[in-house]
């Protein structure tokens, strides 16, 4: 399971919607928290070109600033003596990436937002790269102004999508534990979408109501094993949700947590 919290925080009120997830984790499993901002060079060169070349002091100056940010964000939470702070220089995303990687039980914390406001970190930026290269957990979060004035967020249910494949099952693992220690519900759910294709007059075509009802049986007998199983391990509260559409969509409707 999880061992340590890695926070990735861009100084932005937007990054900082991940916080009160990150403080309810963080209390509930007792994992201590470590809040990381990098600083991008990128950002400076401006400034560099401005002062004549002071890349150093200025540098210097954006450190500080930035671990001073950190260390109050650190005193938001309930055991503030457990939260590190660091702040390193480079490429956000390989550096949050690689702090990740020295432990495969450290789980990254980030939102789908950063500084840019408008561009969404998920959709070629940050949390894209981060979600495709990190080999860890990842928590992600989208940043609204309800969450970032809360102290904590109460989660009380996972979604958890399967498709039937052995890859989205590996997740399964992930959510009976968080289930456990913070007393979720799972809702399992599977979509399954009838393809559209039109056969030319003369041509054999298949029984599609027949066709549909036979993908429905198929895919809610493999809801009921998954569900069955989980409820062996010791988890009562398990249901199983079985959907028709396009999965994305789907899934994005669903007011509950995903995982």
């Amino acid at each position: 399971m999880y061992n340590r919290l890695l926070v990735a925080l861009d100084g932005s009120e937007l990054s900082e919607g991940i916080l009160p997830y990150a403080r309810s984790v963080a209390k509930t499993l007792e994992i201590p928290v470590e809040l990381l901002h990098v600083v991008n060079p990128d950002h400076f060169l401006y400034s560099v070109f401005a002062h004549h070349g002071r890349y150093y002091d200025i540098m210097t100056a954006e450190k500080k600033r930035s671990i001073d940010y950190l260390r109050k964000i650190a005193t938001s939470f309930s055991d503030s003596a457990s939260v590190d702070c660091s702040v390193e220089t480079g490429n956000p995303a390989e550096v949050i990436v690689d702090r990740a990687a020295s432990h495969a039980g450290i789980l990254i914390a980030m939102t789908t937002h950063g500084r840019s406001g408008t561009k969404r970190w998920l959709l070629g930026g940050i949390a894209e790269k981060v979600l495709r290269a990190a080999t860890n957990p990842l928590l992600l979060a989208r940043s609204t102004e309800e969450t970032r004035i809360r102290d904590r967020v109460v989660l009380k249910t996972l979604l958890v999508p399967l498709d039937g494949s052995g890859l989205a099952e590996t997740v399964l693992p992930h959510v009976a534990e968080l289930a456990k220690k913070m007393n979720l519900e799972l809702v399992l759910v599977r979509v399954h979408l009838m393809p559209g294709v039109v056969y030319p007059t003369g041509y054999y075509a298949p029984d599609w109501e027949r066709l549909n009802e036979e993908i429905r049986k198929e895919a809610n007998g493999y809801l009921q094993q998954k569900t069955q199983q989980l409820q062996r391990e010791g988890l009562e509260r398990v249901s199983s949700l079985l959907l028709e559409g396009n999965a994305a969509e789907k899934i994005i409707g669903s007011p509950t947590i995903i995982i």
